[in-house]
């Protein structure tokens, strides 16, 4: 079996495909945007920022990528009705998906339990856990048009070894693996559509920045060093591959 962590995809893979990447302002999902592009997918930019989102959209019609659309929707304040405008709007453009990625989170506090900011801990679940499987619930339907579709969750490294003063991002997390795994074996029926979790591990993003201030940022990877698994999930190599959670990096 090939090793997601080493894979490369051929030239133009991605041709044809279709791929909404939340979070693709900055870190990750704008590294994971970018490669995608460059191996001939169209891709769906979701963030908050549309200044951020601009950039990412003028870096990829630079590359020579195909020109992306634009999805700016804050998930902490986003409700049913605009993730049904959103999925209508990819209906209109494009009538399927061939990859989500639920990329956007959330930290919230590190703190003990018993000092937690309860609005924050309740926003902290909304983005991490609910905005996924919003998303999810209303792009169903595209997905499940695709001949060939990946749904990809993100998870941590904490969900494997639980930990004190994780607060609600932990939680959000193991619910989130629980979220994946179940849908994995709803659409067992549908080989067509794969349903897997990332564990990004230690990388150079505001998240990380949040969480660990006083790091040593110069010793962790770029984004750009743990797309391959993404990639594999995404491309035609992973068919058949569902209901697995995988690393990114060893260790």
């Amino acid at each position: 079996m090939t090793d997601p962590r080493t894979y490369v995809p051929a030239p133009q893979a991605f041709a044809g495909r279709v791929i909404l990447i939340t979070g693709a302002g900055d870190g990750i999902g704008k590294a994971l945007a970018l490669a995608c592009a460059a191996a001939g997918a169209a891709v769906i930019l979701h963030g908050r920022s549309v200044r951020k989102l601009e950039k990412v959209y003028d870096e990829i019609v630079a590359a020579g990528g195909a020109r992306p659309s634009l999805l700016p929707l804050d998930f902490e304040k986003a409700g049913p009705a605009e993730y049904e405008a959103l999925a209508a709007a990819i209906t209109k453009e494009f009538g399927r998906l061939d990859g989500l990625v639920h990329n956007a989170g959330m930290l919230g506090d590190r703190a003990p339990i018993e000092h937690h900011d309860i609005p924050k801990w309740m926003r902290t679940l909304h983005v991490n856990l609910n905005a996924p499987f919003l998303l999810t619930r209303y792009c169903f339907p595209l997905l499940k048009a695709s001949p060939d579709a990946s749904l990809i969750f993100t998870s941590s490294g904490v969900v494997r070894h639980p930990r004190a003063y994780w607060g609600a991002y932990l939680v959000s997390k193991c619910a989130t693996e629980g979220l994946m795994q179940m849908l994995a074996d709803e659409v067992e029926s549908l080989p067509q559509l794969r349903v897997n979790s990332v564990n990004p591990g230690k990388v150079r993003t505001n998240m990380r920045l949040q969480a660990y201030p006083g790091e040593d940022r110069s010793t962790l990877p770029e984004a750009s060093s743990i797309l391959p698994t993404y990639l594999y999930l995404l491309g035609p190599d992973s068919r058949g591959v569902t209901g697995r959670s995988f690393d990114c990096q060893p260790g």
